[in-house]
């Protein structure tokens, strides 16, 4: 066990490599946030400044993305889930909040079907249970193989643009630029190991209906990765769960509208520990 620290770009030894985090705040059950392929922990920066003050918050970069190096590992999203166990064993977490957007999701709901008793609630975010259909697969393959042969730019470029809702890249060029250095720091091999992982993943969707930890379902309204259907039947089969759309949103809807998305995170954590949003916005008025 580690006595914990405090701050940013932190390294721990877990499962045969250092994984690197941020862990700011104070808090009983620690909130910790897994970004999405082929990204790294910076996309939650907004999430942790506006909850810190509140809240234990903790940002990972997932195996291999970010400054958690390997460049030796077959990644795959069992190997994430273990990961993120051996991590909150590591940091003496007896249970988490898990948030998880996209690739993320997948190793939440990985985790949570194998070690449901780590979690206290479940925040699922421009993610799916699904699993790859064949097409999906091959065409990831092809991918790997034209990458391989050619390199990684176009890839990477096009995968970017398609992220984003249209109006974030005519109209957020910063927000676009920033995210697409964290794309473009990925080495190569990194990359297609990440298109690997992602499509030799196994379905989580019939494990859905024993989720019983309260579930929180984030999608942006015009996300093409992970489509809004896909959140809808989550949240059809997540007794209990709550899902909210972010309208002018694709695939990083923390992102593209952070004041929004925080919003719905807040609500739903004052609502774990039974505290009435509403009433707590009206007080703040009268003292206002």
């Amino acid at each position: 066990m580690e006595t914990a620290s405090k701050g940013y770009n932190l390294t721990t030894a877990v499962n045969n490599f250092n994984l690197s985090y941020d862990d700011l705040g104070e808090g009983s059950i620690p909130i910790i946030f897994l970004h999405g392929y082929p990204f790294d922990k910076t996309m939650w920066q907004n999430q942790l400044d506006f909850l810190k003050s509140s809240n234990r918050v903790i940002a990972c970069d997932i195996r291999g993305f970010g400054k958690s190096k390997d460049e030796e590992s077959a990644l795959r999203i069992d190997l994430f889930a273990a990961d993120l166990i051996k991590f909150m064993d590591k940091l003496n977490i007896d249970k988490a909040i898990i948030c998880g957007l996209s690739m993320g999701g997948f190793i939440a709901l990985n985790a949570m079907r194998k070690f449901p008793e780590r979690f206290e609630a479940l925040i699922l975010c421009d993610t799916q249970c699904i699993a790859d259909t064949a097409e999906v697969k091959a065409k990831r393959y092809k991918t790997i193989d034209e990458i391989k042969a050619g390199g990684a730019t176009e890839f990477s470029e096009g995968f970017t643009k398609s992220v984003f809702h249209e109006n974030s890249l005519s109209d957020k060029k910063e927000l676009v630029d920033a995210l697409r250095s964290v794309v473009f720091a990925n080495s190569e091999h990194i990359i297609t190991m990440g298109l690997t992982a992602l499509a030799e993943r196994t379905e989580t969707c019939t494990t859905l209906g024993a989720i019983t930890v309260p579930t929180l379902i984030i999608c942006g309204r015009e996300d093409t990765v992970t489509p809004l259907a896909q959140s809808e039947y989550m949240h059809e089969n997540i007794k209990g769960s709550i899902l909210q759309v972010i309208d002018h949103a694709g695939h990083v809807s923390n992102l593209e509208h952070p004041d929004e998305f925080n919003k719905h995170l807040l609500g739903f954590l004052n609502g774990l520990t039974g505290i009435d949003v509403e009433q707590v916005g009206a007080d703040q008025e009268n003292i206002i």
